[in-house]
């Protein structure tokens, strides 16, 4: 018998819907790229996207910029991070998170991970006098469990960052993420929950906090053309002492993202479908084990991640080389060398290294999969089970554990 191959994508994402195409070309045709190139009494598509997504996520305030990198590093400087600071953040996570905080010059100071991918926050608790803010990264889209984290921030007196790029429509408790600490950021580069290729969008209730953000985005003096803003006289005692560190979103991008994310609970629904099928098909394969979600936790499943529990790293490096002959593209987080996004705590030399065992432990038999919207549910069905014939097969990862 011939092993079935998967022909799909792991990189293909879905057209961009028609409705954004049409605004993208509206606003070619205008010419009026630059956010601020708005004629008299116009809303532009930045200005009007920053209101939508305020509306979507509850916010008093948002703000579209270039990156999710570039909202993290902005979301610290406006809280007035000093250079030298410590600043707590998971050691799971992706490398744009270490480096926003070493832009600023302040120092990652890593909180371990527990096995099902969430921030330990035992040790978070044990760090946490160390330092005054926590990125908090939900990192693949995991959510911790947001009541304790928040009791530990201000008990702590703790100032919490949530970078949301990969839970953009998740929820704790109802709560959408974000929403917990003083500054949500989150991203719509092309493998996001929305797509512009790049950029980013960042919330707040804090005015202070937010027209600080504005202003180091770039908006020089034109941020009453802001709508979901503080009042101008907020800016005013700010405006001759925050640097302008341009990082603003253009008209194009926003035009691009404003029907898409009308159709984010549509789509959030379907890769939960995916998820889901996914997740059933390699749930009692021996070997595999998936991360456990709190029940108040609702996740975006746009990837999954498993643990090949007691396989070494050979077991595991010729599962990822095999399943890739079948068409099913992995990650190994415990491959001795970076390899695209899957860097670790250990990769990032610019960082002070720091015994984290915990996570070493984890992240060795971890293993990371894309699940664009391209994919059907019959595709991810098809997945699970080349993935747990490669697990299970006489010599296989599975050869030799009891």
């Amino acid at each position: 018998m011939t092993d079935e191959i998967f022909n799909g994508n792991f990189t293909q994402q879905e057209a961009v819907p028609e409705a954004a195409i049409a605004r993208a070309v509206e606003v070619m045709r205008s010419g009026r790229l630059h956010r601020y190139n708005t004629r008299p009494g116009e809303t532009g598509e930045t200005a009007a996207l920053e209101e939508e997504f305020a509306a979507r996520t509850g916010a008093r305030f948002a703000l579209a910029v270039a990156s999710g990198g570039y909202a993290l590093a902005c979301a610290l400087r406006a809280i007035s991070i000093a250079p030298g600071e410590r600043v707590l953040t998971n050691a799971f996570t992706l490398a744009p998170v270490p480096g926003a905080i070493v832009s600023t010059g302040a120092a990652p100071l890593f909180v371990e991970t527990t096995p099902d991918l969430v921030i330990d926050l035992e040790d978070l608790e044990a760090k946490a006098p160390q330092a005054r803010v926590l990125m908090l990264s939900h990192m693949r889209g995991h959510l911790c469990d947001m009541d304790r984290l928040m009791d530990i921030a201000r008990r702590y007196d703790l100032t919490v960052i949530e970078d949301c790029a990969h839970t953009m429509g998740a929820t704790w408790d109802g709560v959408p993420s974000g929403r917990h600490g003083i500054i949500g950021c989150y991203s719509t580069q092309t493998y996001k929950h929305i797509n512009s290729g790049e950029g980013g969008l960042l919330v707040s209730d804090d005015p202070v906090v937010m027209a600080r953000a504005i202003l180091l985005s770039g908006s020089y003096m034109m941020y009453p053309r802001h709508r979901a803003s503080p009042a101008p006289a907020v800016f005013e005692a700010l405006k001759y002492d925050t640097p302008n560190i341009s990082g603003r979103m253009d008209n194009l991008r926003a035009a691009i993202l404003r029907p898409q994310l009308q159709d984010l609970p549509a789509q959030c629904a379907r890769w939960g479908r995916l998820y889901d099928r996914l997740a059933c098909g390699l749930a009692d394969c021996a070997g595999i084990v998936l991360p456990q979600a709190d029940r108040r936790a609702v996740r975006v499943g746009s990837s999954l991640q498993f643990r090949l529990k007691g396989a070494g790293p050979a077991q595991i490096a010729g599962l990822v080389s095999r399943c890739l002959a079948r068409g099913v593209e992995l990650k190994w987080f415990g491959a001795p060398e970076p390899a695209g996004y899957t860097s670790r705590h250990d990769s990032w030399r610019y960082t002070a290294a720091q015994h984290l065992p915990q996570t070493d432990k984890v992240l060795a038999e971890l293993v990371d999969m894309r699940l664009p919207l391209s994919f059907s549910v019959e595709d991810a069905a098809q997945i699970a089970r080349i993935i747990s014939q490669e697990v299970t097969r006489p010599d296989g990862v599975m050869q030799g554990q009891s």
